[in-house]
């Protein structure tokens, strides 16, 4: 398993954009964070913002470029043919694939984490600034450090179920329009139903409603699901990705 390792951490590592993704992943959610706790503000009497999820607003943004990033991890093979020398080198096929996951998993961890990190501390900031009481955006408060360990679980797990997507279909355009469709068009879809129930049910699987209730740390008795609940529906959406990429990774030719 080294050897498989050490070859999906060379891969990975010199594939052309990998490090400007990583880049990205925290530009972004930090940006988006920021600009989010800038424009909302809380009276003195109260408010209805969760000071978790605009501190970590930008994940919802940077989820794609997480999703981008394991795609391009294994559909750059498919669309060069290195595949086929990967597999000839390595034929045990799902541990090529667990340790492209392994390395993809490890890598989005440490750009999550310093993602999460940065953007709860800038966006302490601003909150701050604008109404926000110390104790609701304490870093070391259960529910706070529940919400930022959780995003950046979350943003592992769109890297699984994006890297499983996309070894099942093997097109890069096909791949990300799926995830980004489960991620973004799905809640969409949500809003059009008009019965409650079917509401619910619905925001129950929807892999990216689901797993951000991880984030909320007010109101959680309204939530459909409690927060590791939720994130336990991402969960089962990567495994169920992942179980599928490899099962049709065993079967298919190269």
């Amino acid at each position: 398993m080294r050897s498989h390792l050490h070859a999906e951490w060379t891969k990975l590592r010199t594939l052309a954009g990998t490090g400007w993704l990583l880049l990205t992943i925290v530009a972004l959610t930090v940006a988006v964070s920021v600009t989010a706790s800038a424009v909302v503000s809380c009276a003195s009497a109260g408010c209805g913002y969760d000071p978790a999820e605009i501190s970590l607003f930008g994940v919802q943004v940077s989820q794609a470029v997480v999703a981008i990033l394991a795609v391009l991890a294994i559909t750059a093979e498919y669309s060069t043919g290195m595949v086929r020398v990967t597999l000839t080198a390595m034929p045990r096929r799902t541990a090529v694939l667990a340790a492209k996951a392994i390395v993809l998993t490890g890598l989005t961890l440490a750009a999550g984490s310093v993602a999460v990190i940065a953007s709860a501390l800038a966006a302490r900031r601003v909150l701050l600034g604008n109404g926000f009481t110390p104790e609701l955006l304490s870093l070391t408060s259960g529910p706070m450090l529940r919400a930022a360990v959780g995003s950046v679980l979350y943003l592992a797990l769109i890297a699984l179920l994006s890297l499983g997507v996309a070894t099942a279909v093997r097109d890069s355009a096909t791949a990300i329009g799926i995830v980004l469709g489960l991620l973004y068009l799905f809640p969409g879809l949500i809003l059009m139903v008009a019965d409650e129930d079917w509401q619910r049910l619905l925001w129950q699987i929807s892999p990216m409603n689901a797993g951000l209730a991880i984030q909320a740390t007010t109101n959680l008795t309204s939530l459909p699901l409690t927060p590791w609940a939720g994130l336990g529906v991402l969960a089962a959406w990567a495994t169920a990705a992942m179980a599928s990429g490899g099962l049709l990774l065993r079967k298919r030719d190269a």
